[in-house]
């Protein structure tokens, strides 16, 4: 009998086995599909020798994960490299506010008087964000903080919503730039902790930017499964679960899947159905000739760009996608071009580039030629740069990746007090109806990103439970 059986191959499940194999139990994963992987994939989606990265691109939270860092993945092939500009947002001038590694230089990107509120806004937890990081992505409830006096602090600024948290701002490039921040977990702008999300975005990238994972977000998933084999554990790819029967014997079950899954394969009923799921996306992958011709100088060096006329048009369409049940006009686009930094992405002068719009859970439309002509407002002649293309609305990510309900890749809406305490209200997580049963996916805190603290967090809870029995 193994001491643990994980389901799930993704960075969370990975980590979760990777944390019990390192305490000495015999831990086994099993994975649905042929790779490893889950969200941090890499695959030639358009033509031979562009490596495309099917979902995450850009580790802001891995590269500053307290679970991550603890493990010698540098050794397995792990490499972060940094471009110029952890990330850029252009306006349609031909300007651009940055968030840089350098605090100053992103306070003078938005102008003088904004650039003095945005240094006193962050600057009391820059110093501090190792602990800050550790204290409010760990085990929550149960564990004490290391130093409550800056979490507190950084409760009081970020538990409120980042509309007003803008209101310090004067001007609209700070503005816009936090609100795209806000963006990046498909949240409307006006909900609760809201203003956290752009916080802990800023501070990763002062602390240790925006990076990429060089050869593509594989490689995380690699060095997490050769880890894992070198103390001991098994993984098994192919082999889909249905039910639990379909598992070999363990004293402890783990699942990185999503609510609805767990409850189909261990018989929970419906323990999870006021779980909600959030927006879906519809995302692009290219294989350019060139590089993305950005009128603003700054976005052409910066690993993610953000490209949203102004806060108003970023609410408006994150409004449409999670309200609405309507694609927006002008949707709000995250970009990542990782071939600025990491040439071995594609063939010789060539280069590759993902872009996400949101869109209602489930929307089975084509927005290519909405997202296309928001590019080339800031962009011009980026059509003229495209050799291929891969298209993938909410169907084909769900198809593609099961956690990814209705084509949301958060795993569940980061909304409400869902953002906070996921997926069900309790102290304990990690827990299911089933003491032998427990959950590590991203539905669980500290919630969307690939940083493995989920599986970090749902194994304390794991090894709490073999070691009392």
């Amino acid at each position: 009998m193994l001491d643990a059986v994980v389901v799930g191959a993704g960075p969370n499940g990975l980590t979760a086995a990777v944390e019990l194999a390192r305490r000495g139990f015999s831990v086994a994963v099993f994975e649905a599909r042929d790779t490893v992987g889950g969200g941090a994939r890499t695959e030639e989606l358009t033509l031979p020798g562009f490596r495309h990265d099917p979902c995450s691109a850009a580790h802001p939270l891995g590269v500053n994960s307290p679970a991550f860092r603890a493990m010698p993945l540098g050794r397995y092939g792990l490499e972060w490299l940094q471009p110029e500009l952890p990330m850029a947002h252009p306006f349609l001038d031909g300007t651009a506010a940055v968030l840089s590694r350098s605090v100053a230089e992103t306070a003078a990107s938005f102008g003088p008087r904004d650039a003095g509120t945005y240094r006193r806004l962050v600057e009391p937890f820059t110093h501090r964000w190792d602990t800050l990081v550790q204290d409010f992505m760990s085990l929550p409830l149960s564990a004490l903080p290391r130093d409550p006096v800056t979490l507190a602090r950084f409760g009081l600024v970020g538990l409120p919503p980042s509309t007003w948290l803008m209101r310090r701002f004067r001007d609209e490039r700070a503005k816009a730039l936090f609100a795209g921040l806000v963006a990046h977990v498909m949240s409307p702008l006006g909900g609760v902790a809201t203003g956290a999300v752009g916080l802990v975005f800023a501070l990763a990238a002062h602390a240790r930017g925006w990076p990429v994972a060089r050869g593509g977000s594989q490689s995380i998933s690699d060095a997490l499964t050769a880890y894992l084999k070198d103390l001991g554990g098994a993984v098994h790819t192919d082999y889909e679960v249905k039910r639990l029967d379909d598992l070999p014997p363990a004293r402890a079950y783990v699942f990185d899947t999503s609510p609805t899954a767990l409850s189909r394969i261990a018989g929970f009923g419906s323990y999870y159905e006021r779980y909600r799921y959030g927006a879906g996306v519809f995302k692009l992958d290219y294989a350019l000739d060139g590089p993305v011709p950005w009128t603003a100088k700054e976005a052409r060096t910066a690993g993610t760009v953000q490209v949203g006329a102004d806060r108003k048009e970023i609410a408006t369409a994150l409004r449409a996608a999670s309200r609405e049940g309507r694609a927006p006009d002008a949707p709000f686009l995250i970009t990542v071009q990782p071939s600025v930094v990491d040439p071995s992405r594609a063939p010789a002068g060539k280069h590759v580039f993902w872009a996400y719009a949101h869109v209602p859970s489930g929307w089975t439309g084509d927005l290519t030629d909405t997202i296309e002509r928001q590019l080339e407002r800031f962009a011009p002649g980026f059509r003229d740069r495209v050799l291929a293309r891969a298209t993938a609305g909410p169907p084909e990510l769900a198809a593609r990746n099961a956690n990814y309900v209705g084509g949301d890749i958060g795993c569940g809406a980061a909304s409400g007090l869902q953002l906070l305490l996921r997926p069900t209200l309790s102290a304990f997580p990690y827990n299911t109806p089933h003491p032998a049963v427990f959950i590590c996916s991203s539905a669980t805190p500290p919630g969307p990103g690939v940083h493995g603290m989920s599986g970090h967090n749902a194994a304390k809870a794991v090894w709490k439970r073999l070691r009392q029995t």
